[in-house]
């Protein structure tokens, strides 16, 4: 599932390339998404931003309308020249959104619905979540306080909780956790404040380095991800992905377990996570 950094990346290179510009197409096969356009035409509107709220991309059109996508395990956005090729099947384009100078094609986005701009700060997708890491008015103390809220949850589950910090994904979260040595299965109970608030910060640095490239480059798909700091293009992760293979800090074979509602995957190092 795309993680915050690459939603928080795919808003920037949407934004740049749309905001303020004129939608001279728009096309979609949500019959929901087609009613209001033929009700409310987006080809009369401007784009005017797009910004990410957690794993949630906003668009925001000029006539008051914002439209919400959420890409789930497979979705993504990218950003083409008139009459460039798609680097994806057509079968796959779920929203289209044209300008005289780009397209911006959502490929297999499995959620998308328009929202009166008016509504938005009522409307329980977005406001059920956490705190976003990547908010300029992110309040760490909040998220923390969110996670204390589910005492019985292995850490693991609670850091992929939307509703207590949202973006952080299943990658970073094991990222995260090797940084700080604690052990993703350890309940949310008996983890000192200390190392809930070493953790949200680790979380949002990770967040914050993977979205440092933003303002470069028109791929809106890009899932480059790097937490080590090493240049080796091999090695730009601590665990995830890496089961069996050694900790690059002790040489231990990193172990992976399915858990959660969901199964998800979680890769650590039984040796230096044991807090």
């Amino acid at each position: 599932m795309p993680e915050g950094d690459t939603i928080y990346r795919a808003a920037a290179t949407l934004h740049r390339a749309l905001a303020g510009q004129h939608v001279v197409r728009f096309e979609s096969v949500f019959p929901a998404l087609t009613r209001i356009h033929e009700d409310h035409p987006l080809t009369a509107m401007t784009v005017e931003r797009v910004q990410s709220v957690g794993k949630h991309l906003l668009m925001h059109f000029s006539g008051g309308f914002v439209l919400r996508t959420h890409m789930r395990m497979n979705g993504s956005w990218h950003i083409y020249r008139p009459n460039e090729r798609w680097r994806r099947s057509t079968r796959d384009m779920r929203v289209l959104v044209a300008t005289s100078d780009y397209v911006a094609v959502g490929f297999n986005i499995p959620v998308a619905e328009f929202v009166k701009a008016s509504d938005l700060s009522r409307h329980e997708p977005v406001t059920s979540l956490g705190p976003d890491p990547l908010a300029a008015n992110f309040d760490r103390d909040e998220a923390v306080r969110r996670l204390r809220s589910r005492p019985l949850s292995p850490i693991a589950d609670a850091l992929l909780n939307q509703r207590l910090l949202a973006g952080l994904g299943n990658v970073l979260k094991c990222e995260a956790l090797f940084e700080c040595r604690i052990d993703p299965f350890t309940t949310v109970a008996n983890l000192s404040d200390d190392q809930l608030e070493q953790l949200v910060a680790t979380g949002r640095r990770l967040l914050e380095v993977n979205v440092s490239g933003a303002s470069n480059g028109m791929r809106a798909d890009s899932k480059v991800r790097r937490t080590t700091r090493r240049d080796n293009p091999a090695e730009r992760l601590w665990v995830y992905g890496r089961a069996g293979l050694p900790c690059r800090r002790c040489g231990t074979s990193i172990a992976i377990r399915k858990h959660g509602l969901d199964a998800r995957l979680t890769y650590w190092c039984p040796s230096c996570q044991t807090s």
